[in-house]
């Protein structure tokens, strides 16, 4: 009998607590060991006597289904021998008695996912009960692709499980707060299903750029049975309405015990979720929110609006659109497929908008490729270039003798790709990032990148951009008809602006009023003619009702102004407002037409409603494992009630999500509802509530806490 045969391994203690400390691991909620990759972890081995120099002992990791050493995907680790096994490596730190410390270091570019462990000790396997690792990617480690070197950067785009995602208009820029809850329950697990579920290969897993855009199309529905089904219809009664939900946690939680998709998502629902998962992975992530998004361009960089003669937008004529705000994310990572000078912020999008390679994913495309106009380069820069960088094209339609004419009434270059915001490192406030996607308007090197990426857009014979040159028939009017008239734009002399303002914070239940002012900054008189319209629409674009316009000419003189109001009364839109469950914008557009000169001006704003808030009423500080009260306090008051109301509350590591259906709240009355809360995680604590209901889509309000032991 040989003299290795009798050592046995009786326990594997994988030093959870010590280990998940050094990897930042410790926040997962799972009794599995979670290392990254690249970064050394301890084992504890118990022997049944202690270790010789003859002794054969080896760990051997396994990931998939047909674990080989060629692939990569058995790593048999003997502490003895010197021989490279695809770069990981073991040592022994400690041998006393029977106890045996050993130190396994994966490599930097091991493949994501959960790893099986047996130790071999001569011809005896070990298998330890709980013998499952999970390996993710390192932004700590300098060998990793997805390095990230500022720790700051690193607690808030990896560690940080909660956040902000940015809402409404560019002239009205709302924080949703949005728990991304990448540590919770399960979370860990959903993402290694989605592994799975991606069919990538092995090799395909080490790499961040694939598996980032593997789950841009998994976080959709569409394709492959993936995580969210969007909706974007204004009914929502078969699921969850997209404005109500809190964070991540209970889409992914749902999705992986039902493995089934969750209803409703939109933009900022995929994005919160895409954030959750890349984080959980080890991939820095954040979300972004692009405000007047171009969509549908067909990478002519144009979009054009139709409108009427009231300036109402014409529902039926344009494929085009503009979002008031797209959410999509960006991930941190270096681009070794690309040449040089292209690391960093890549933009992945899960939002199901246009198919890329046959599926409906987005990414990752380099900002510096965009913002250079290199938009040759993968994945999808030339439509992630059209939303931040498109030019607006206003048309008048107008029915002469059966025939439709166009007028187009000017090009706004500089509307497209507004305030391009994520939340700041570190702080809870806004952070501008537009400069990381675009060089300043109107700059020389804006005006470069430009003409780069049009000369990579354009098919050949068309004439690119309208800033440069007039646009070819063919291109901009693909829905005139042959018999339909064109007229082209003027250069303005006269010095005529328009602008749009709402003096008072707009209010459901009270009337919405307008000011459209006419200013003249030149020497002359001018007579204007005005119209002026209000329409309700949704973040998209979409018109749901048209509430009133004003037509009136005015004169202007020398350097003066002059205000138009436009007032509509509550009957006018409460219904409207309560008919759909999206959140409504009140959009206005003007149209100026200056007599005695082709001179034409168009202006729009979108402006969003003001709610009352909700009270939230809690200490400042609790202890771990202590219980506390929680009370969330509403008063309606608007002067209209709030019918069918629901209020949705959570809190990260304190309690799990709950939702109170307070039916309906009439004008001025209040309603409280409380919460018993366990704290189980030290920290800064947020807890987040959102009321919802047929008048309001979205009142949320965000409380910290800091959770002591």
């Amino acid at each position: 009998m040989s003299q290795d045969s009798d050592l046995k391994v009786t326990k594997v203690d994988f030093l959870k607590s010590q280990n998940s400390v050094q990897h930042h691991t410790d926040a997962y909620n799972t009794s599995n060991l979670v290392v990254r990759r690249g970064q050394p972890f301890l084992l504890q081995l118990t022997l049944s006597r202690e270790l010789r120099a003859a002794d054969k002992l080896s760990l051997h990791f396994s990931i998939g289904e047909r674990p080989m050493e060629p692939t990569g995907t058995l790593m048999s680790l003997n502490p003895r021998s010197t021989r490279n096994v695809s770069g990981w490596q073991i040592a022994i730190i400690k041998s006393s008695g029977t106890e045996c410390t050993l130190s396994v270091t994966s490599a930097p570019n091991a493949a994501v996912g959960i790893y099986g462990l047996m130790v071999k000790t001569g011809p005896n396997i070990y298998k330890p009960e709980k013998n499952t690792v999970y390996l993710l990617f390192n932004p700590w480690c300098e060998g990793d692709i997805v390095f990230l070197s500022n720790e700051a950067e690193r607690k808030e785009y990896v560690l940080n499980d909660t956040g902000y995602i940015y809402v409404g208009s560019a002239f009205n820029i709302h924080s949703k707060p949005w728990n991304f809850g990448q540590f919770e329950e399960s979370i860990l697990d959903a993402c290694m299903y989605l592994l799975d579920k991606s069919k990538l290969k092995m090799s395909s897993r080490r790499d961040p750029v694939v598996v980032s855009r593997a789950m841009s199309a998994l976080v959709n529905a569409n394709d492959d049975n993936g995580v969210v089904l969007g909706n974007w219809s204004g009914k929502y009664e078969n699921g969850t309405s997209p404005m109500a939900w809190i964070g991540s946690v209970a889409i992914l939680q749902q999705y992986y015990k039902t493995k089934k998709p969750v209803s409703y998502g939109q933009c900022w629902v995929f994005s919160g979720v895409l954030t959750t998962v890349m984080r959980c992975l080890g991939i820095p992530a954040r979300s972004v929110s692009n405000f007047n998004s171009a969509h549908d361009t067909d990478e002519n960089l144009r979009v054009d609006v139709y409108l009427n003669e009231k300036g109402e937008k014409l529902k039926w004529m344009s494929s085009d659109s503009v979002w008031n705000f797209h959410v999509w994310n960006d991930v941190w990572m270096k681009r070794k497929d690309l040449p040089s000078g292209f690391d960093g912020w890549q933009a992945i999008d899960a939002t199901p908008q246009e198919q890329s390679q046959g599926t409906f994913q987005c990414g990752p495309c380099p900002l510096k490729a965009v913002k250079e106009g290199d938009v040759y380069l993968p994945y999808d820069s030339k439509f992630v270039y059209a939303e931040v960088n498109a030019d607006k094209v206003y048309w008048r339609v107008k029915e002469e003798n059966g025939r439709n004419k166009y007028t187009k009434l000017g090009v706004e270059s500089q509307s497209i790709g507004a305030n391009i915001s994520t939340k700041a490192v570190g702080q809870n406030r806004r952070e501008d990032i537009t400069w990381q996607y675009k060089f300043p308007e109107g700059s020389a090197e804006e005006r470069a990148s430009m003409k780069r990426a049009v000369s990579y857009l354009q098919p050949s014979g068309l004439t690119p951009r309208s800033r440069f040159a007039a646009v070819p028939m063919e291109v901009s009017l693909r829905n005139v008809s042959d018999k339909d008239t064109v007229q082209n734009e003027v250069v303005p002399k006269s010095g005529v602006q328009l602008e749009i303002t709402n003096e008072k914070p707009l209010c459901p239940g009270n009337p919405i009023e307008v000011t459209i002012t006419v200013k003249s900054t030149v020497a002359g008189s001018w007579t204007v003619d005005l119209a002026s319209s209000c329409q309700l629409q949704s973040y998209t674009g979409k018109v749901h009702a048209n509430l009133g316009y004003v037509k009136q000419t005015v004169k202007v003189e020398g350097q003066s102004e002059v205000h138009v109001p436009l007032k509509i009364m509550p009957d006018a839109y409460m219904k409207a407002l309560a008919t759909v469950d999206d959140e409504e914008h009140v959009h206005v557009t003007a149209i100026a037409e200056i007599q005695g000169t082709p001179e034409k001006l168009t202006k729009e704003a979108s402006l969003s409603f003001e709610y009352p808030p909700i009270q939230v009423q809690m200490p400042e500080t609790a202890k771990v494992n202590n219980d506390f009260t929680c009370a969330f306090i509403f008063k309606n008051k608007l002067n209209v009630p709030l019918d069918n109301c629901k209020l949705m509350v959570e809190g990260l590591g304190i309690f799990k999500m709950a939702t109170f259906d307070e039916g309906d709240i009439q004008p001025g009355r209040i309603i409280k509802s409380e919460v018993i809360c366990t704290p189980t995680r030290v920290g800064e604590k947020k807890i987040v509530a959102r009321l919802t209901s047929n008048q309001v889509k979205d009142i949320s309000v965000e409380k910290a806490i800091t959770v002591t032991h």
